[in-house]
Parts: C-alpha cells; structure tokens; sequence
C-alpha cells in the first residue's frame, strides 16, 4: 500500500488509463474523499465520494494515479456514510 500522506489536498486523481476520477479533498482513514464537485450525476450530486486506497497504484507529484481504468474506479466509490455507490 501507498503513504497515504504523500497525497495531497486537490491533487488530481486518474484512472490507470488516464481517465479523470476526482480531485482530492482529504484522505479519510484508508479513503481518499473527494471534492462535491466530483461527487457524479443525479442523486449522487452534492455528496462526497470515497475510493479505497487500496486502489491507488502510485503517487506522482500532486496527481494520484489508480490501479483501476477510470470508468471501474468509480463503481468502487463510496458515498458519505459508507454505502457503495449505484
């Protein structure tokens, strides 16, 4: 596993495909959280995401780059309160 503290607040976060996932606001215990500006569409808009840093392959400056493509990644988010999300 990754130093969770050499990521850094709004460091971008990518897929293993280079696809864009989020920004960083904070990591939370074993979770990056992301911005609400990242948080998806419909019912999930204006709720924070989670990705386990379980996912993340390496650590580049101020981006974070995930073992996952970009489009899986996101099926692994989880919303505020810990829930997967749909």
């Amino acid at each position: 596993m990754v130093d969770a503290g050499l990521i850094k607040e709004h460091a971008k976060v990518i897929g293993a495909d280079g696809a864009r996932v989020g920004i960083v606001d904070r990591v939370d215990g074993n979770r990056i959280k992301l911005t609400k500006d990242d948080s998806g569409e419909g019912s999930h808009r204006g709720h924070h995401h989670f990705i386990p840093l379980s996912l993340v392959a390496d650590i580049e400056g101020d981006t974070v780059r995930l073992s996952a493509n970009g489009d899986v990644a996101v099926t692994f988010e989880e919303e505020e309160g810990g829930g997967a999300a749909h």
